[in-house]
């Protein structure tokens, strides 16, 4: 399983890049692989706002469909539209081709409370 050291996660299993004042959004690899083959995925539109730990989209598998819970607050300024003709891109490469969103951060300090990779992989070594 790959987790990049270099981004920060949450328990509910998004990867959080963190580059000023800016931050790209997705899911990890461990839930790409629990939730199966990804069909669609729906995210908000940019311009809309996001609050930390409320639902701003969801991921459906041929499995079951999954919220998606922000790990920041903030303002969309940039959605991965490629994701709505190819969803299958959260599986095939779930920190690259799938980022889901860029947000502009209203408080910075929230970051300071995602988990690193080791912690994640701790949590997830858990369950």
């Amino acid at each position: 399983m790959n987790t990049p050291k270099e981004l920060r996660y949450t328990k509910e299993h998004e990867w959080v890049q963190i580059d000023g004042n800016k931050v790209r959004i997705g899911i990890t690899d461990f839930a790409q692989s629990e939730l199966g083959d990804i069909v669609f995925v729906e995210l908000p539109e940019v311009g809309d706002d996001i609050s930390a730990d409320e639902p701003f989209g969801s991921v459906e598998s041929v499995k079951t469909v999954s919220e998606l819970y922000a790990p920041v607050s903030g303002k969309v300024v940039e959605v991965n539209a490629d994701l709505d003709d190819s969803p299958e891109f959260v599986n095939e490469s779930p920190y690259e081709k799938a980022w889901m969103i860029v947000v502009e951060l209203s408080d910075t300090s929230e970051v300071d409370s995602l988990m690193t990779a080791e912690q994640y992989e701790e949590m997830i070594n858990q369950d």
